[in-house]
């Protein structure tokens, strides 16, 4: 990447939205962190300049930056408007996308990203925390009233199914009880398996490596938790399948979701009370051990945690995406197109980076059986 024959290292794409302003504040801490040896050009881009000048204006004040607003860039750019795309992706080393739905506002960045040779980041699973912003709401909403569609285009790709290594994995119940987590869990519907799948065929395919089987769960704490999601998954199902259904649950977030997402999103109280942890249980098998007709001998546990998932710890993990892609180049794939986190970046230090800021990785066990 030839970083010095552009204008901007960075470009927030969508910064005065609201997951935009968030990003754009992460931006802003990294180009003055303490570890950085050289200057970080970037820039903000939207419909309005107004409108950008005031998420820069308040990323200032909480920062304590009064000279930010100065030091970054503005591009005007509309994601209706093929042609300021094209200006906006001329620009920049890397984009980082945060106009969704992505479903419907994707593929026009994407179009103006490859045609510039320019590198682009979005979040394509979007995750889920105390109370959400209503975009999350919509493209969990259209996800869902859309999947026969999704699996179509699954069905027209005619990939090769992953290898299963040693016993195939068992799934729980839908409503199980998780007795390590001391919690009620049910299967979580989000983009993570789907995810885990083309991150492991690509590992298999390209580095030779063993793959895994995964399938993820949410805990929902007790049973009166769970009779709640119960009802709220009913709804969502049974309304999401028609477009007058849809269009209630887009209209009335709060209500059909009992009360987790909102229009207004979360507060910054609700922010800096939040955290998450994700919890891994694996099995498999030592180096002297064939996975051919042999049960697994190894166990491990590992975690990840950090802060609020959707608005601090999905800013750090974009921009961290971002810085290495700019600094890891001899690592990365040699060859573009459309990767998922653990392919692109399997070989850099991206965990080491996340570390640093907050988003810990961790080795719980690892027992012999």
């Amino acid at each position: 990447m030839a970083t010095q024959q552009r204008p901007f290292h960075l470009v927030v794409f969508g910064a005065s939205g609201f997951t935009g302003q968030f990003v754009t504040e992460e931006v802003a801490r990294e180009q003055v962190s303490p570890e950085r040896t050289s200057h970080l050009p970037w820039a903000v881009a939207g419909r309005c300049r107004e409108k950008l000048l005031r998420v820069l204006e308040r990323a200032a004040m909480k920062l304590g930056r009064p000279t930010l607003s100065s030091e970054v860039g503005i591009i005007i750019c509309d994601i209706t408007n093929p042609a300021s795309l094209d200006e906006m992706a001329k620009q920049a080393t890397v984009v980082l996308n945060c106009v969704g739905p992505y479903r419907f506002y994707g593929e026009p960045v994407i179009k103006a990203c490859i045609e510039n040779g320019t590198s682009c980041i979005d979040i394509s699973g979007e995750p889920q925390g105390l109370c959400i912003h209503d975009g999350t709401w919509k493209s969990a909403v259209y996800g869902f009233g859309d999947k026969s569609n999704l699996k179509k285009l699954r069905n027209e790709s005619d990939m090769k199914p992953v290898p299963i290594v040693g016993p195939k994995l068992k799934r729980r119940w839908p409503i199980s009880y998780c007795r390590e987590l001391n919690s009620y869990s049910i299967p979580f519907l989000g983009a993570d398996v789907s995810v885990v799948k083309r991150t492991q065929r690509y590992l298999h395919e390209n580095l030779e490596q063993s793959p895994v089987q995964y399938a993820a769960y949410v805990t929902v704490g007790g049973i009166t938790s769970v009779i709640k999601l119960m009802f709220a998954g009913l709804f969502f199902l049974f309304f999401v399948r028609f477009g007058i259904g849809r269009q209630l649950l887009i209209k009335f977030p709060w209500l059909f979701s009992f009360g987790y997402f909102s229009k207004q999103g979360p507060t910054q109280k609700q922010i800096d009370a939040s955290s998450f942890t994700m919890t891994f249980f694996g099995q498999g098998f030592s180096q002297d051990i064939s996975p051919v007709k042999n049960k697994p001998n190894i166990r491990i546990c590992t975690q990840v945690k950090g802060p609020e998932a959707g608005y601090v710890t999905t800013p750090i993990a974009m921009v961290q995406a971002a810085m290495t892609l700019l600094n890891d180049v001899s690592d990365l794939p040699k060859v573009g197109g459309v990767f998922t986190p653990g392919a692109a970046f399997s070989r850099t230090k991206l965990i080491d980076r996340l570390n640093e800021r907050g988003i810990e990785f961790s080795v719980i066990s690892s027992t012999e059986v």
